[in-house]
């Protein structure tokens, strides 16, 4: 499970959650902080990455364009860093489940 954190979620969370989604990474970190959507999802889709975001734009994306990639959206509103990687810890099954089920795309965590 390689997880792409989109633009409006910290680079930190690849280094704090690299022991349970190693392999993941961030847009700033692969130089594509300020690239469109689509073209992150493009990135995504061509890398085997799951998105993780805060923005609906990738859940309208899903709808338009099916999956994968597939993605991971935090709609809670203002949160902490810590907020975000303790969720995505504790929910580490589910997302396992997103990433091998074929017949959903996305993962809404509140």
């Amino acid at each position: 499970m390689k997880l792409l954190f989109e633009h409006n979620l910290s680079p930190r969370l690849v280094v704090h959650l690299a022991d349970v989604y190693p392999d993941s990474n961030h847009v700033y970190l692969l130089g594509l902080d300020t690239a469109e959507d689509n073209m992150l999802w493009e990135y995504a889709r061509d890398n085997d990455y799951i998105i993780v975001t805060k923005d609906s734009d990738f859940q309208e994306l899903t709808m338009i364009r099916g999956f994968p990639p597939k993605v991971v959206w935090i709609r809670r509103g203002n949160c902490t860093t810590g907020d975000i990687e303790s969720m995505l810890r504790l929910h580490i099954e589910d997302v396992k489940t997103l990433s091998e089920d074929q017949t959903f795309g996305i993962l809404t965590l509140y």
